[in-house]
């Protein structure tokens, strides 16, 4: 794996551990797609082999038919977090702040759902998480005050604000940690805004997170 975690543009020694994700974590993306509002986070791991560079162009699946985008603050770790952390143990062990895109065979999904079967294979295959390079939290400040906005040929499609979650990043780390320890390297995605869509081979797309952080990349 080629893959390294950088972090104010300097290669992290982290390893690169599995992916923590959080489904409808803001109320209208759950609306777009007729989801009930739920009462706790929906949480979903993406292993280690689906954690990809945004520094690179995507690859979508040839199978499982439409692969959608989902544009998400993601959160690098450099301490171990376990049992229902503190939110200021959650806030010590924060390494970087970056983007990710969790992609999403929809159709797939939709299969796999009506028959009431897991969803790993539309959401967790190699190279279902590109990540952004990360900046510390010392530059990106407040949590809640990050504006998250995704364009696809010059189009803005998403454009959330951090604010918008359901659960808060604190409580979500301190959440999540009840159930699966966090280690150093590991990532958590906090959900995704509305406007989410499918990809096609192509596309251009422009992803920001506030002033922190503007990428681009290309999907094959």
């Amino acid at each position: 794996m080629d893959y390294q975690h950088v972090i104010d543009g300097v290669a992290s020694a982290l390893p690169v551990g599995k992916v923590v994700c959080v489904g409808r974590n803001y109320a209208a993306h759950a609306r777009e797609l007729n989801n009930t509002i739920p009462d706790e986070p929906l949480l979903f791991i993406k292993p280690a082999t689906a954690v990809v560079s945004l520094d690179h162009p995507i690859a979508i699946p040839s199978y499982g038919g439409s692969c959608h985008f989902e544009l998400e603050l993601a959160l690098v770790f450099s301490q171990s977090l376990s049992r229902g952390c503190s939110q200021h143990q959650a806030l010590e062990a924060i390494a970087g702040v970056g983007l990710a895109l969790d992609l999403t065979l929809r159709d797939l999904q939709q299969q796999l759902k009506q028959s009431g079967l897991p969803w790993e294979k539309a959401k967790a295959f190699d190279g279902a998480c590109p990540l952004s390079q990360f900046v510390t939290l010392e530059r990106a400040g407040d949590l809640q005050q990050q504006r998250l906005q995704l364009w696809r040929n010059g189009k803005l499609c998403q454009d959330g604000h951090s604010s918008e979650m359901l659960m808060p990043v604190l409580s979500l780390i301190s959440y999540v940690t009840q159930f699966f320890s966090l280690w150093p390297g590991d990532v958590l995605l906090t959900g995704t805004p509305a406007g989410v869509g499918s990809l096609r081979s192509g596309d251009q797309l422009q992803l920001a997170l506030s002033e922190l952080i503007k990428t681009g990349v290309e999907v094959l």
